[in-house]
């Protein structure tokens, strides 16, 4: 301070300068395919739709790993934290999507009808290792009954199909035998 005859005195005092603002978090929703193995993974910037703040900020998410128990709309909430610990969040509909259809494993077989001239056949004689990126596909034959009109090779398809209704066919080839020998009656 200085007076009309320049006197001067001084004084110092602390000057505290507080960020009370917080950011402003901004997510946007978003659909996340599964890969081969069910798995997906997201990162902020997929989440992120443009949030801010006053200073500088960071930004995390509660969930960043998906697997086919996620498969449908998950909310994953989206944090903004600045310097001075100020938050804000956001929440975003995480749509998880299982797009990639079962592999389909055959293998050949060979029945025989019985003496009524008559086989059956189920899926677990015809897959030969059917999988899924999820969970175990359910399979479904085209034929799974023979008779005499069938003697030879027939060719049929198993069908996989999982959770998400994705399928996948493949055909296999059913030889059907007579081994049963004719009675003889007199």
């Amino acid at each position: 301070v200085t007076d009309g005859s320049n006197n001067v005195s001084t004084s110092s005092a602390v000057v505290t300068v507080l960020d009370t603002t917080s950011p402003n978090a901004l997510a946007q929703d978003i659909s996340l395919y599964l890969d081969a193995n069910g798995q997906a993974n997201i990162t902020t910037s997929d989440i992120d739709n443009g949030s801010g703040d006053n200073c500088s900020m960071t930004l995390s998410l509660d969930q960043t790993s998906f697997d086919c128990n996620d498969v449908g709309a998950n909310n994953v909430i989206l944090t903004a934290t600045d310097g001075s610990n100020n938050t804000s969040t956001a929440t975003s509909i995480v749509t998880v999507i299982d797009t990639i259809p079962p592999v389909v494993q055959v293998q050949n077989i060979t029945v025989q009808l019985d003496a009524n001239g008559q086989a059956v056949i189920s899926t677990s004689g015809i897959d030969n290792g059917s999988t899924d990126n999820c969970t175990s596909p359910t399979l479904s034959l085209d034929k799974t009954t023979f008779d005499c009109n069938d003697l030879g090779s027939n060719t049929v398809t198993l069908t996989s199909t999982d959770p998400a209704n994705n399928t996948s066919s493949a055909t296999a080839v059913v030889t059907v035998e007579d081994n049963t020998a004719p009675s003889a009656i007199s």
